[in-house]
């Protein structure tokens, strides 16, 4: 699809619209993205005249629904390059780290293994590995950042050692929109024996995935941040390391056979699903992979991008804001204006019909860093256009009249 063409897919998204039935200038798609009308369709499908429940039912429908369930998990597998026996779905990225942290990490590390992040990490790929040093006694290392805000891969290069077991970081960061040099972060943590993970939560409605080029072990990610539904994630592993990990939460569908003596568990992925799933969310999910798919990573990533340039061109003409972030950041522009906290930027923005973010987007180490007690952030989508640049920019200005 052509980048005009993408321009006319903003009508897909009915709320893309205030109250008023007036455009609203959404630019808070690293914290959420809209859904398409097709997302909303299939949803509504799956829970109304196509519900029942999966793995379980004799019955046609619940049949039907079981195919669909897995179909979805097909889906998603191929969208990230990887096979549907290495899929687990997760409510998210979050418990998708914690299921790593949990049942691998547990299984796998002692006391006195170290795993190492970096500066910019979301709170989600932080606090699990802080808990899991907390009951296990592992320590975990901080990765600088390079001067303009990527993960800075020669320092990782010298830190890294044979006591590092797992190397966990972002593969977009959600404050800064710099990109990982994943290839590279791969053969540093391989060198040395360590797994890699990844936070894919910026990274697949941006860029394409394939998890086996990229040669990570782990990849993580949010199906809200994709134009699927809440509720819904996926976490991706190798297949012998999933084989090789314990359950971490029991009940129905994870099991082979219960007694009260002993209870067998089902083969990867199942073995990390109890109860009933997020069967609706699932499909609604595959749905927004088709469509992201149908317009291009590619155009989505050059229309972001287009986006980024000129709001970075033209936050740089202010001499009192702070852009932070490499300049070919994706989708994302973070920035700080003098003496105006991002709260107060927002709340304005919002009486000029514009919604950004404000605050410390789960990422107060990065906060520290940069100096900051928050961030105002811009985040596009592929429904974002040069009007909702322009309403910002506006917006902007009329918050630095009210200032003085």
């Amino acid at each position: 699809m052509s980048e005009n063409a993408l321009l006319t897919r903003k009508a897909d998204f009915p709320g893309m619209l205030n109250a008023e039935g007036q455009p609203w200038h959404y630019l808070d798609t690293a914290a959420t993205a809209q859904k398409p009308q097709a997302v909303i369709d299939a949803v509504s499908r799956a829970i109304g005249s196509d519900y029942a429940t999966v793995h379980r039912g004799v019955y046609g429908r619940s049949a039907e629904m079981t195919l669909g369930y897995e179909a979805a998990r097909r889906r998603v597998a191929e969208f990230i390059g990887g096979r549907e026996e290495e899929v687990v779905f997760t409510r998210g990225a979050t418990e998708a780290i914690n299921l790593v942290a949990y049942s691998w990490g547990e299984n796998w590390l002692k006391a006195g293994d170290r795993i190492l992040v970096s500066q910019l990490e979301h709170h989600s790929n932080i606090v699990p590995w802080q808990l899991l040093r907390d009951r296990i006694g592992i320590e975990i290392d901080v990765c600088p950042l390079t001067a303009d805000g990527a993960i800075d891969l020669d320092a990782m290069e010298q830190m890294l050692t044979p006591q590092h077991k797992l190397v966990a970081l972002a593969h977009i960061s959600n404050v800064l929109g710099s990109v990982l040099d994943v290839k590279r972060a791969a053969g540093l943590a391989h060198c040395v024996g360590a797994k890699l993970l990844l936070d894919g939560c910026q990274a697949v409605p941006r860029i394409s995935v394939d998890v086996g080029a990229l040669d990570c072990d782990f990849y993580a990610f949010s199906g809200h941040k994709l134009y699927g539904p809440t509720g819904i994630g996926a976490l991706w592993a190798r297949a012998d390391i999933l084989d090789s990990m314990k359950p971490w939460q029991g009940g129905g569908s994870m099991i082979d056979k219960v007694t009260f003596e002993k209870t067998t568990y089902a083969p990867a992925p199942q073995r990390f699903e109890a109860g009933t799933p997020a069967i609706v969310e699932a499909i609604g999910l595959a749905v927004a992979c088709d469509y992201v798919t149908d317009t291009g990573l590619d155009t989505i990533h050059a229309h972001e991008a287009r986006l980024v340039a000129q709001t970075r061109e033209a936050l740089r003409g202010m001499n009192d804001v702070t852009v932070f972030g490499p300049e070919d950041s994706a989708g994302i522009v973070s920035f700080a204006m003098l003496g105006v906290h991002p709260h107060d930027l927002g709340t304005i923005l919002d009486e000029e019909n514009v919604a950004i973010r404000a605050g410390h987007h789960c990422a107060q180490p990065l906060m520290e860093h940069l100096g900051v007690p928050a961030t105002a952030r811009a985040s596009f989508g592929l429904y974002s256009d040069e009007e909702d640049v322009a309403a910002l920019i506006r917006g902007i200005e009329r918050t630095k009249r009210i200032f003085g």
